[in-house]
């Protein structure tokens, strides 16, 4: 098949070799290959300066990563059968890590699959099309996602932020099977009922799905705040593991509903909620004199962008000093991130510092990541984002 060609500067190759998938608009050598020429969603063939074919990639020019490469033969591209292979690829790998339905089917670049996000829930599945590349193949998908799942609802949640920047509008739409307001999770043995297209991302977050199981072992018994807690994934797992008390807090008032309602659909009695501002939820808590066994920070990301990192890195020291303070003298704090652009040494560095500001003697417990169903792809640093710590704080210890 011929291709449209995109030609790189001299020396920009040197990522792609190296495994990424991804060209920037400044790599592309716009005087052989000018960007305006090319439709949003085509698909091209990417050549090095020395003309040597790179792959085939998806293109939008009015994106700032305007190539993302589909497929290294650059002779063959993104075709409805070469989804539905890697669909059912990517599918064969979460049956064998869990024994139910309810995973991240397809986690984008790392499933090959760049611009797409598929979360399972049981016979409900949640597709993410968040590139132009991608939003041409929305029928392929969706016959992909009834053949190999047989789904009985499949819903386009196509309403993410990444859709503007590749100039495409966002909506909702129900692609099969009736509508619906809500879908049933299953996770590590709690049940939450979570909303379908109101709902946060695909309405769960299965990315800290390991961390949460980590929890449970150090629940029973404990008093437990678990903070942005969104719908309970974290305190709800940690009651139904044994927890003596479980606070949630959260600034969405439908979030919190949706935590006692999953209390209840739990069999919960032991579970209530803060509704406001996280950090005024902690200067409060801490000016009663509150305090708890094991507390859970899980924000949003708080660095969305490179040039938001020094801002953000004071967010997470601010958040992590008012966890610590609210801990017993030997307490958990589970400090969690899913910020790309702050690493796992950069986070524990922050704990250290927050530990060492209010004069707490901390101890590294464990070291969490992303759940398999999110794989890495070690070219592509970008699909390595989400980290927590386990950490023990000691008072007057040391």
């Amino acid at each position: 098949m011929d291709f449209p060609v995109l030609y790189l500067r001299k020396g920009a190759e040197r990522r792609l070799r190296a495994g990424h998938l991804w060209v920037y608009s400044n790599e592309v050598d716009t005087q052989r290959s000018p960007l305006p020429g090319f439709e949003p969603g085509a698909q091209v063939q990417v050549r090095a300066s020395n003309d040597k074919p790179m792959g085939v990639a998806f293109v939008n020019p009015h994106a700032l990563i305007c190539g993302r490469l589909i497929s290294r033969d650059a002779d063959h591209g993104m075709t409805p059968k070469r989804l539905t292979d890697r669909m059912e690829a990517a599918l064969s790998l979460r049956e064998r890590l869990f024994d139910k339905p309810f995973y991240r089917w397809v986690f984008g670049d790392s499933d090959g699959l760049s611009g797409l996000v598929v979360d399972r829930f049981d016979d409900v599945v949640v597709v993410q099309i968040s590139t132009a590349g991608m939003e041409q193949m929305k029928d392929a998908i969706v016959r992909a996602v009834q053949r190999l799942a047989h789904a009985r609802i499949i819903v386009l949640k196509n309403d993410g932020k990444m859709r503007k920047v590749e100039g495409l509008d966002t909506y909702v739409e129900f692609a099969h099977g009736p509508e619906a307001d809500t879908v049933l999770v299953e996770e590590n043995g709690a049940r939450f009922e979570v909303p379908l297209a109101g709902g946060q991302k695909t309405g769960w977050f299965y990315d800290h799905r390991m961390n949460r199981q980590r929890l449970q072992a150090y629940a029973p018994g404990k008093k437990v705040l678990d903070v942005f807690s969104y719908v309970g994934g974290w305190g709800i797992q940690a009651a139904c593991a044994g927890a003596s008390q479980v606070t949630c807090v959260d600034a969405s008032s439908s979030a919190v509903d949706a935590v006692h309602h999953n209390a209840k659909l739990n069999g919960l009695e032991n579970v209530d909620t803060i509704e406001g501002d996280a950090f005024d939820a902690l200067k409060a808590l801490a000016d009663e004199k509150e305090k708890f066994d094991i507390v859970v920070l899980d924000p949003p990301a708080l660095i969305p962008r490179r040039r938001d990192q020094k801002a953000g890195e004071q967010a997470y020291a601010r958040l992590n000093q008012l966890g610590l303070r609210l801990l017993e003298r030997d307490g958990l704090l589970v400090s969690a991130s899913c910020s790309m652009h702050l690493s796992q040494e950069k986070l524990i560095d922050i704990i250290r510092g927050s530990g060492r500001k209010i004069d707490r003697f901390v101890q590294l417990l464990e070291q969490g990541h992303q759940a398999p169903d999110h794989p890495i792809v070690p070219g592509i640093p970008e699909t390595d984002y989400i980290k927590s710590c386990f950490v023990r704080s000691l008072t007057g210890f040391f």
